[in-house]
């Protein structure tokens, strides 16, 4: 017997076991296995990281200013706007594997997203010292409807008179909404985005006042302001073409007087930034928070422009690998924009952009030009849907039968590009959007079985069924 018979042989470990047929099968095995462990804690690392960003973005977050309505006293109507639940669309969840959320902002007291909008642009006007309350001033806005509600809605609390323009083929009961709360309506032909019509509720708060306080160049995005006060008092001189030197210079002694005259404000819901800073300081921030953070697509239609850009501006700062989705319905030349950064629709020929109401029974959402409020979100917006009326008309009578939800056009459309959306999306993926307002608001055209045959438009809840399936 040898000295090695007598040595006890241990087990041989692991990757002693291993016999590799030459030394470079050897290296390209352990370099693969090398590499495979180095990207895998790369993966962790990242996933750690992107998961410090989420809450750290929650943290600076603000408090929910009223976690629990029953047990606080809210400010009038004023105290109910924002703070909207976000719900799980349950048949669209379950049947995708994806979560489908709803801000569902049809909640708000004027019954729309519009009401943020709204008492932002008063706020605003009121801390700049444009309007002061209860002085017998008016709010000019030309609307297709709910912004004139909410328009209304705010001005009636906060002490101002309402007066809007609106297309003469909207439907109905928004008039008559606007009617009950003490709205002035003026109703005119829908008018192209070339045509002076456009500028008719700017021209009426103009006409208000005797007065122009501010009145800058149509290419300006800046709110009009006119007074009953007279020139003496305002204390500037108005030239023959009725504009203004920009710099106001008061005496003090007329100032007191002044603010106490009745002022026609021009809100400008198009171009006043007020719009896309509702948004981004109050949509955004409350979603971020009530999905803490775990979000991979928001989804939003554009009619100002102001809610995909505010709300998509601040959650892709806090979750940038966030995809932002633009719905656009038919006619509208959104969607060209954001997919081939060309503003242009297939209804209509290039350079003659002399249309009349973007063609859809959607209201609300779809337009030809690109807005102020938009234009500060545009590179922003990852991708874009075409919604046809049919569908967008297929998903409100789906979302009735299966959840009881009687949502207007917009949000139908929101939630045909959702369910688009999650099809390139992974399972248990979470997309959020906006219910934008009720059915209540569409009754005599999107919700009329009998205007939409009127108009060849298809009432087949089972397209969405097909979409679901496909």
């Amino acid at each position: 017997m040898g000295l090695n018979d007598y040595i006890p042989h241990l087990p041989l470990k692991f990757w002693e076991r291993i016999r590799f047929p030459n030394k470079f099968t050897r290296d390209l095995a352990w370099g693969l296995i090398i590499g495979v462990t180095f990207s895998l804690s790369s993966t962790s690392f990242a996933l750690l990281f992107q998961d410090w960003r989420r809450k750290r973005a929650i943290a600076r977050i603000p408090p929910r200013p009223i976690e629990i309505r029953s047990d606080e006293i809210v400010n009038g109507v004023i105290g109910l706007i924002g703070n909207t639940p976000l719900i799980r669309i349950n048949s669209l969840s379950d049947a995708l594997g994806v979560e489908i959320l709803g801000k569902a902002e049809y909640l708000n007291p004027g019954g729309s997203v519009k009401d943020r909008v709204a008492l932002k642009i008063i706020e605003d006007a009121e801390a700049q010292g444009l309007l002061h309350p209860n002085t017998g001033s008016v709010l000019f806005e030309g609307t297709v409807g709910s912004t004139g509600i909410s328009l209304a809605t705010v001005g009636r609390a906060k002490g101002y008179e309402c007066c809007i323009i609106m297309p003469d083929d909207v439907a109905i009961e928004k008039v008559q909404v606007l009617e009950k709360l003490g709205a002035k309506v003026e109703r005119v032909r829908p008018a192209s985005i070339v045509d002076e019509k456009q500028n008719l509720a700017r021209k009426r708060a103009l006409e208000f006042g005797n007065t122009p306080l501010i009145d800058p160049p149509k290419s300006d995005p800046e709110v009009v302001v006119s007074t009953k006060a007279n020139s003496s008092e305002v204390g500037h001189e108005v030239n023959s073409s009725d504009s203004l030197v920009p710099s106001i210079r008061l005496p003090e002694l007329l100032r007191p007087a002044l603010e106490t005259k009745p002022r026609g404000f021009f809100a400008d819901q198009f171009e006043n930034e007020s719009n896309f800073y509702a948004h981004y300081k109050g949509t955004g921030p409350e979603i971020l928070r009530q999905t803490s953070g775990n979000l991979d697509a928001f989804v939003s239609g554009a009619g100002t422009g102001g809610t995909v850009a505010g709300t998509g501006m601040f959650l892709k700062k806090a979750l940038p690998n966030l995809k932002i989705v633009l719905s656009d319905p038919e006619g509208s030349g959104l969607y060209n924009k954001v997919k081939f950064n060309v503003m242009f629709d297939t209804k209509e020929r290039e350079g003659t952009k002399r249309r009349h109401q973007v063609d859809t029974v959607v209201e609300g959402i779809g337009i030809n030009r690109i807005t102020q409020n938009f234009a500060l979100g545009l590179n922003v917006i990852d991708d874009a849907y075409r919604i046809s009326d049919a569908e967008a008309v297929a998903m409100s009578r789906y979302l009735v039968a299966h959840d009881g939800l009687y949502l207007g056009s917009s949000s139908a459309c929101n939630l045909v590009a959702c369910v688009r959306l999650a099809k390139t999306l992974g399972k248990g993926s979470r997309i959020a959007t906006i219910l934008c307002d009720s059915g209540s608001r569409h009754q005599s055209k999107f919700w009329s079985d009998e205007y939409l045959k009127a108009n060849d438009i298809p009432i087949d809840p089972s397209i969405i069924d097909r979409l679901l399936e496909s």
